[in-house]
């Protein structure tokens, strides 16, 4: 299982400041640095960016919202940090939230199933160069693009509920999914994204999940968690990823604990054919030494030599 380091950013920082992150974890052996995108920084620019600065590390979006932005112009930005990493792209994309998109932003939350299903049609032959003549229900299309961006990236679907994660299986190169663990993988999502690819005639998917991470006994550590996704907890779509995982809150699926127990959970993950950890370490005030630990723990889990107990290539779904 390969193993991902999200990179935060905090608005009092600078660009720089947040660009450094990327290249320290390239230089600690992470897989892959994903960057968020929400109401910060463009995530495709910042890769972008950071592609300039690297040399190895994979750099993936999580996720980049569908609706604001045209395919056409999804495709730009993409094969434009592609060619600025020199093909080291894994674009995450997703339908993100109905209050997102349609209370703050002020666009249509019609359809997201046909809206992504589309999308998908049109993005991947975009992507690809190829000309591109499509006539929908959401899209109408005839363009390509010229850009010698060399392969096409990637495309990682953001799915929890059942057809987006059978779309998933039928029309991506990879799934992300947040905040569901063990059980929600397991006697869920891998089942819903197995019946997709199966449907497609194409193999299982790339599997990427993030999860809040922590080394540290404190008591305050699971309070930490809490508060860092506090408002993520409230959006209906994590509710019932929760629900399925028997969770009341998302502390119940955060990997916190101490260096056995995290490593444990992290196999576990590996064990059910998951390819790829997105770690999004947590900070523990009353325990300042843990994201420090925290770090070189998943750093040696990424270094370490590949093993069916520890590294997947390819998922099992």
């Amino acid at each position: 299982m390969r193993i991902g380091l999200f990179i935060r950013s905090h608005p009092s920082e600078s660009l720089d400041t947040v660009l450094d992150r990327f290249v320290a974890a390239e230089e600690s052996g992470f897989d892959t640095a994903w960057a968020g995108h929400t109401f910060e920084w463009d995530a495709l620019s910042l890769l972008a960016l950071a592609g300039r600065i690297t040399r190895r590390i994979e750099l993936g979006s999580w996720v980049v919202p569908t609706y604001p932005r045209h395919p056409v112009a999804m495709a730009q930005l993409a094969l434009t940090a592609q060619a600025a990493s020199g093909g080291r792209l894994a674009l995450g994309i997703g339908v993100s939230h109905r209050t997102v998109i349609q209370k703050r932003m002020g666009i249509d939350y019609a359809g997201p199933l046909r809206h992504m299903r589309e999308y998908l049609t049109v993005l991947s032959p975009l992507l690809a160069g190829e000309r591109t003549l499509y006539r929908g229900e959401v899209f109408r299309i005839a363009a390509q693009l010229d850009a010698a961006a060399g392969a096409p990236p990637p495309i990682l679907l953001a799915a929890l509920g059942p057809r987006m994660l059978e779309l998933a299986g039928q029309q991506a190169q990879g799934v992300a999914i947040w905040l569901g663990a063990e059980r929600f993988v397991g006697d869920y999502a891998l089942g819903q994204i197995e019946a997709g690819a199966r449907a497609a005639g194409r193999a299982c998917p790339r599997i990427v999940v993030g999860l809040p991470i922590a080394v540290s006994r404190d008591p305050g550590a699971l309070d930490a968690v809490e508060r860092l996704l506090a408002s993520s907890s409230k959006l209906p779509a994590y509710r019932r990823v929760l629900e399925r995982e028997g969770a009341a809150t998302p502390a119940a699926v955060a990997i916190v604990g101490d260096e056995s127990r995290v490593r444990d959970r992290l196999e576990a993950l590996a064990a059910l054919g998951v390819s790829d950890f997105n770690a999004i370490p947590v900070s523990i005030p009353a325990d300042p030494g843990a994201e420090r630990r925290t770090l070189d723990l998943l750093a040696g889990f990424a270094r370490a030599a590949t093993s069916a107990s520890t590294r997947s290539a390819s998922p099992s779904c």
